[in-house]
């Protein structure tokens, strides 16, 4: 019923630029809190950012701030990572999950707390 899916990923050279997007379909994300979250071999999944229902609460983890912007298109039902001068360390799978929390513009969201969840989408930037 509820299905997610990004897409977008991909290899880039570090400096490079990637727009990620996600789709869903049984779920209206206008409604709902949203979340980008990576995650690399051997590591815990980690927050990128993370977006409120109204729009009005906007976070991301320190080290993507002025590189990164996270949007979304009701009209489309899309969200959006677009990601700026990409780093060899932002290499990593990216989720797309939806119906969580995103408190706060210094809090970062919770992993387990979000109910639906993409496939991922790989990008790898190279140096």
């Amino acid at each position: 019923q509820v299905q997610v899916m990004e897409s977008g990923g991909g290899l880039v050279q570090a400096g490079g630029s990637l727009r990620l997007s996600c789709t869903a379909s049984g779920l209206s994300l206008a409604d709902y809190a949203m979340g980008w979250f990576r995650q690399v071999p051997g590591k815990k999944r980690e927050g990128v950012s993370c977006i409120g229902w109204t729009g009005a609460t906007i976070w991301y983890v320190d080290s993507v701030k002025g590189r990164f912007t996270i949007s979304r298109d009701n009209d489309k039902n899309t969200l959006y990572l677009q990601m700026n001068n990409l780093k060899p360390e932002d290499t990593a799978m990216y989720y797309c999950a939806a119906d969580g929390g995103c408190y706060n513009e210094y809090d970062a969201p919770v992993a387990k707390g979000f109910n639906y969840w993409g496939q991922g989408t790989q990008v790898t930037v190279s140096s």
